[in-house]
């Protein structure tokens, strides 16, 4: 649902958006790491940045800052990796390159290293939605799709995908069935949301993350769980999981990293400037989560470390700041009932 999460009523009466992420969704992002070009995002027992890697890091930065699009491209394709992208995509993933060996050096003889989740996973629903949606629409999840990453094979490992039936707008309106894919017949013969959360739960179980593996939660945007799982926890009477309770926004971890303004973060523009095209059909929950995934991917590969950014607090969206340590999601387990 990207463009049209865009269009959404930012207006909701079961969630109280904060002014400072309100700012976020109009203006380039400003807050970026400092001196995110030479240093790692790493967790506070880390940060060491008078570490004299950090200073051949930055001479190798200055270098490439330099280098003409064509010789970027020479360099990358010298040492085999991708040449897909516009000039600020390759030379910071030339960049990136030059700093996880320096750090992996650093590592093997016990100065600084960078730490990444052990696995990612991606989440992007399918919600009810018209054409026009008044300011108190419902928005229902439809469609709970999952895409799991192994941060250290930069594989696409797993996926998971199952329909709901809605509950207050049982009845879809033409515009989301043509938007989704998704037809009547296919939510009337699914699962309740509880039921499918008990899925999903069992899903990331079998997987041991939380317990054996740390994961964090992925997504495109801050709707996806700020406001789709929030409503639709109200509307299933059951309380908001706390494994979703912190995510990674990858549109914010995106512009950051390239230092693009917010309005370059759409799921299609994110892909094209990355030198990739769109596989599958737009707005299917699964296709979608797998393109978010393969952008995530492209990150990693570039030397991204994609961090928890954003939050759920008493109801209220807050962001996660780059200096906190960096943590995994809880071992997922049902949530209880609304009392």
């Amino acid at each position: 649902m990207d463009e049209h999460k865009e269009n959404i009523q930012r207006t909701d009466v079961n969630l109280k958006m904060s002014e400072e992420k309100e700012d976020e969704k109009t203006k380039p992002c400003s807050r970026i790491c400092p001196d995110d070009e030479t240093a790692p995002e790493t967790s506070q027992s880390n940060r060491d940045f008078s570490h004299p890697v950090y200073k051949e890091i930055a001479l190798a930065n200055g270098h490439i800052n330099r280098m003409s699009k064509d010789e970027l491209r020479v360099k990358l394709a010298e040492l085999k990796l991708d040449t897909r992208g516009v000039k600020d995509v390759m030379k910071k993933r030339l960049k990136n390159h030059y700093k996880k060996q320096k750090l992996l050096q650093s590592a093997a003889e016990g100065g600084p290293t960078d730490t990444y989740y052990d696995y990612i996973c991606v989440v992007d629903f399918e919600a009810t939605c018209e054409e026009d949606n008044p300011s108190d629409f419902l928005h229902e999840i439809i469609e709970f799709p999952m895409v799991l990453i192994n941060t250290h094979t930069l594989q696409i490992v797993d996926t998971f995908q199952a329909y709901v039936k809605p509950e207050v707008n049982p009845q879809l309106s033409d515009f989301c069935v043509k938007l989704t894919g998704i037809t009547q017949e296919t939510v009337d013969g699914a699962d309740p949301f509880p039921d499918v959360l008990h899925r999903v739960v069992e899903w990331l179980q079998e997987r041991e993350l939380g317990t054996k593996y740390k994961y964090a939660m992925l997504t495109d945007g801050a709707w996806d769980m700020s406001k789709f799982l929030n409503i639709q926890c109200r509307i299933s009477r059951i309380r908001y999981p706390q494994f979703a309770k912190k995510w990674i926004n990858i549109r914010k971890s995106y512009c950051n990293f390239y230092k693009v303004p917010r309005t370059q973060t759409k799921l299609s523009t994110m892909l094209e400037k990355l030198g990739m095209k769109y596989e599958g059909r737009p707005h299917c929950g699964l296709d979608d989560s797998r393109n978010i995934a393969r952008i995530a991917v492209r990150m990693l590969q570039d030397g991204c470390q994609l961090r928890v950014n954003e939050r759920m607090h008493a109801g209220q969206l807050l962001s996660v700041p780059s200096s906190a340590p960096v943590e995994g999601a809880p071992p997922p387990r049902n949530p209880g009932n609304r009392e």
